[in-house]
């Protein structure tokens, strides 16, 4: 059933959807079901799960998800997805279940007259050397031929093992390291001609102000999903950083 639409966009990133955490589960599903028909576009940043091994994974935890992002496209609202480091295996079979429309991993977008690049941010963070390497290795079509050709079982084993991975260096990294490096922001705005960077990633809610194209620019982080929900609402008149509490 359609429904009547504001002229609004939200943004989300980051929510590591888990069988482990219902409580995030269950807020994302009431947020697709009370905030989200208002608005006529939903753009979700990359990283909607923990880990993601497969369009042929399935389980009644992924197709409650698959069926709540459908059911919103089902009212109007577009649904468009950038992939995230933990789940860029999200492929066209899943997108299409699920009514998502994937975009590249960067995207300049008309947003009510402005321009915006939107994205989900990890290749901003180039002082995470290690974690470059990996990236480039995990985005080249022989890597992931491989890891699909494995069976299930051990396609999940390994995220697992690499989930724990990456926790424990990420526990010994600086913050300094794990953040974007402002260079790459400036240089990524100016190589679109915006003033407005979206992206997600780094888990640190906030708009910050720089400067691109030598003018006056900004880039919005959005919040990560563990403790509450979070989003960007931008309409007409601006954007800001909204956020509601788990039900308990």
């Amino acid at each position: 059933m359609k429904h009547s639409k504001e002229e609004v966009s939200y943004f989300i990133a980051d929510l590591h959807l888990a069988e482990n955490r219902p409580d995030i589960t269950a807020c994302f599903l009431s947020f697709l079901e009370k905030e989200a028909p208002l608005s006529e576009s939903l753009y979700i940043l990359g990283d909607l799960f923990e880990y993601w091994i497969g369009d042929d994974d399935t389980s009644p935890f992924l197709e409650q998800v698959s069926n709540a992002l459908l059911k919103l496209s089902n009212t109007g609202t577009k649904i468009f997805y950038i992939h995230g480091n933990r789940d860029f295996l999200i492929g066209k079979k899943f997108a299409r279940q699920s009514g998502m429309i994937l975009l590249p991993e960067v995207e300049l977008i008309d947003l009510y007259g402005n321009p915006v690049v939107v994205m989900h941010g990890d290749t901003l963070c180039t002082k995470d050397i290690g974690y470059q390497k990996f990236r480039k290795k995990s985005r080249s079509w022989w890597w992931q031929a491989l890891v699909k050709s494995l069976p299930l079982f051990l396609r999940r084993k390994k995220a697992e093992d690499y989930r724990k991975q990456s926790a424990a260096a990420t526990a010994v990294k600086s913050q300094d390291i794990m953040d974007v490096t402002e260079s790459e922001v400036v240089k990524c705005l100016e190589h679109y001609n915006s003033q407005l960077l979206i992206h997600g990633h780094t888990h640190r809610p906030k708009i910050h102000d720089l400067i691109a194209n030598q003018q006056p620019a900004q880039r919005v982080v959005l919040g990560d999903w563990y403790e509450q929900g979070a989003w960007l609402k931008f309409d007409r008149n601006g954007f800001e950083l909204l956020n509601m509490p788990f039900t308990s």
